[in-house]
């Protein structure tokens, strides 16, 4: 049984759990409300599909002015 080694692996297991926690503890501290301007990664996830007052729509009621 070799101790050294043994004491080894056990403190590198610590320094990783340490950092486990580090990084734990930074995202909860985060957590709160946003501010500021989104990422631009996020502005152009959320532009999918037409707008709201777009020309062009596929389905709706058809217009019948043009009837007299």
């Amino acid at each position: 049984m070799d101790v050294s080694k043994i004491l080894g692996e056990l403190k590198q297991e610590r320094e990783q759990l340490e950092e486990a926690i580090m990084s734990l503890e930074r995202l909860a501290r985060g957590r709160g409300k946003r501010r500021g301007r989104p990422p631009s990664w996020m502005v152009e996830a959320k532009k999918r599909g037409r707008p709201a007052g777009s020309k062009n729509r596929t389905a709706g009621p058809k217009s019948t002015s043009t009837a007299a």
